[in-house]
């Protein structure tokens, strides 16, 4: 006889699989936890430049101050709860124009990291598809580009193409567009070979086609890395051209641009230098630490 403890239909546990599955939730926040301890760089970093991306899109939420308007009567005034940058010598409230050129400084060098990617991509997909003849020229071509120092190009460029933040993000994107096309024609040679292309190139595609929907595509994962590191060495270039006087002009506020307005008073008044030369190395160590925790993933997936 089944006693009242040896039923199973009543020992059984009622709610089946509940409790694990109650508990993945809780798993799932303890490994975000342990990863973010394990990874607390990248997780600053990520902050930082989710706050400057903030910055760019919506300054309004930061800060309610006219980056432009002049207040005479709020020449150069120190840090304070009122300013917390200080204001520059014409009374410009100096942590609104921080924020405010966080826009120009994060376009223009987006702007030169795509310039870069593509036209890298376009001579390295070329090089490495077509080989022979075309690979020797257009190699020797990036050959001779590699072998001038980038910044003096870039301001070669900038003369040229005439001043402003758009041309120098022109000009920093042409300048590393070299880098681009020697990994991009590294990834087609290595897919030319690949399964995948030569079913495309057994069943008649062209290879404008095959370079489009098939090498192109699978050969611009490897980039993340270098895009991410180009990117912070957009935003160096780009603030130097703009403290030259050769990108963002004046009045627009540029962090190169605030540099540059800052030196005249650096004995006396720091603080015009210091903080959106601050805000530079902070974005630029951000975007290489990203890029090399993207580079150690990558390694460890191989």
């Amino acid at each position: 006889m089944t006693t009242l403890n040896e039923n199973p239909a009543l020992t059984a546990e009622p709610w089946g699989e509940a409790p694990a599955n109650a508990n993945r939730p809780r798993g799932r926040v303890a490994a975000a936890a342990l990863w973010s301890v394990r990874h607390w760089s990248v997780v600053l970093a990520g902050a930082v430049l989710t706050v400057v991306v903030l910055w760019a899109l919506a300054p309004g939420w930061f800060t309610s101050a006219n980056p432009i308007a002049i207040g005479a009567t709020q020449r150069l005034q120190p840090p304070s709860a009122a300013h917390w940058f200080g204001t520059d010598a014409l009374g410009r409230d100096q942590f609104a124009r921080v924020v405010y050129g966080s826009r120009a400084s994060l376009l223009g060098s987006a702007v030169a990291v795509l310039v870069g990617v593509l036209v890298g991509s376009v001579f390295g997909s070329i090089a490495g598809w077509f080989g022979r003849w075309v690979d020797a020229a257009l190699m020797r071509l990036i050959d001779v580009l590699l072998s001038i120092p980038g910044f003096l190009l870039a301001i070669t460029i900038v003369v040229v193409l005439g001043y402003g933040i758009l041309q120098a993000a022109v000009a920093v994107g042409i300048t590393s567009s070299a880098t681009f096309a020697r990994l991009i024609r590294a990834e087609v040679l290595r897919a030319r070979t690949s399964q995948y292309v030569e079913a495309a190139v057994a069943g008649g595609a062209r290879s404008s086609t095959i370079l489009l929907r098939h090498v192109v595509p699978n050969s611009l994962g490897p980039t993340l890395s270098l895009v991410t590191i180009q990117f912070g060495t957009a935003i160096i270039w780009i603030a130097s051209l703009s403290f030259l006087g050769l990108g963002a002009q004046p009045p627009s506020p540029e962090w190169g641009r605030l540099v540059s307005d800052g030196r005249d008073f650096l004995a006396s008044y720091p603080f015009l230098v210091l903080y959106p030369a601050l805000v530079i190395v902070a974005v630029v160590l951000s975007a290489n630490r990203l890029a090399r925790y993207f580079a150690e993933s990558r390694n460890h997936e191989h």
